[in-house]
Order: structure tokens, then C-alpha cells, then sequence
């Protein structure tokens, strides 16, 4: 099985959840398989440390992770129209990585959660590419052949998959999100398998 790596960051549930979705759609393509990862949070220095394993949900990314994938997605919940703090912080730590070449030539995607419509899906996603792109990862999102991108009342752009959690913070997707979440899984996963043969 090649691994397609889906790393993200959430707080409230909803990327978490997102990302589940995501993994499914790369687990439909034959000989791919999701590795999810998170990413921890991060603290002011006065707060005491988060523990070196997660208490439930996905365990920790390890660069490692990122030299053995195929493909990347990377997830994280809007923070004034950018990728949440925790990520930015492990993505800024990948010199040794970029140096390195190791997401060189890989296919990669983002998703993200908002509370509104309007909260920032766009940006954030573009906000998570830029690094993406200085990495040399191919980056793909979702076109328009996806039906559901020109109609879903809720989530998903063609820059990757997201989800309104709405005033509520309804942490599960739409049947829309979560089948463009799957769509998005599914491309990242085509394409790897395209780029290794």
C-alpha cells in the first residue's frame, strides 16, 4: 500500500471530522492508504506542555511521515482567513525538509472549517498552498467535473474541501462537504499513483 498523508490541526472537531472524510476518499483508490496525523497545539510559555502523545484521535506527525508519503493533504480550522497557528508552526520548522527536496514532485490538497460562509474558507485554503508550493508539491484541488462543487449550499471550493460549522458549531459535514471531502481524497490519491508509476 502507498500512503497518502492527511496532517492537520482542530480544535473544535469539525477538521477532524473533514479530514476522516478525506481519508476515506483516498482509501477508494486501489493501493492507497490514509495515514492521518495531527499536529500539536501550541502554548505561551507560562502553559504547561501538551503531552507527547495525543489523548485520542490521530497521533502526532513525525517528519518521517513526510519523507515516506506520496501525497499530502493538509487540514486546519480558519484563523482570520489563515491556516490555524499549530500547523504554521510545524510547517515552519520543515527547513531541514525543503532543503532536502522531500515533498518535491508530490500531489498534494488542503481543506479547512469555518464557522460562516463568509469566515475565510478561500484564503485559508490558499494560505495553506503557499508552503505547499515553495516544497515543490504539485497542488490540486477540486474542479468543476465534481457536480456537487456547483451545487453544495454548504461547503467546498475549488481550491479544496471545507465545512460551515455554522453559529451552532455543528462539527459534522453535509452530505455535500463530506462527498467533495471524499472527491478531494480520491484526486490526491489518483494522482500519486499517476506520479509513481
Amino acid at each position: 500500500m502507498t500512503d497518502i498523508l492527511v496532517l492537520y490541526y482542530s480544535r473544535g472537531g469539525s477538521v477532524a471530522r473533514l479530514a476522516r472524510q478525506v481519508a476515506r476518499g483516498v482509501g477508494e483508490v486501489a493501493g492507497m492508504n490514509a495515514r492521518l496525523r495531527t499536529v500539536p497545539p501550541v502554548a505561551i510559555a507560562t502553559q504547561v506542555a501538551a503531552p507527547p502523545v495525543p489523548e485520542e484521535g490521530a497521533p502526532y506527525v513525525e517528519r518521517s511521515d513526510l519523507d515516506e508519503c506520496a501525497g499530502l493533504l493538509l487540514g486546519s480550522p480558519t484563523r482570520f482567513g489563515n491556516m490555524a497557528a499549530p500547523l504554521k508552526h510545524f510547517i515552519d520548522g520543515l527547513g531541514a525538509e525543503w532543503a532536502s527536496g522531500t515533498l518535491v514532485g508530490k500531489p498534494a490538497g488542503v481543506f479547512t472549517s469555518t464557522s460562516t460562509l463568509h469566515g475565510g474558507q478561500e484564503s485559508t485554503l490558499l494560505s495553506m498552498m503557499l508552503p505547499l508550493l515553495h516544497h515543490g508539491c504539485v497542488i490540486a484541488g477540486i474542479p468543476f467535473t465534481e457536480p456537487l462543487l456547483s451545487t453544495t449550499r454548504t461547503g467546498g471550493t475549488p481550491y479544496g474541501a471545507s465545512h460551515v460549522a455554522g453559529t451552532r458549531d455543528d462539527i459534522q459535514p453535509s452530505d455535500d462537504e463530506a462527498a467533495l471531502a471524499r472527491a478531494l481524497g480520491r484526486r490526491i490519491a489518483v494522482l500519486a499513483a499517476r506520479l509513481s508509476a
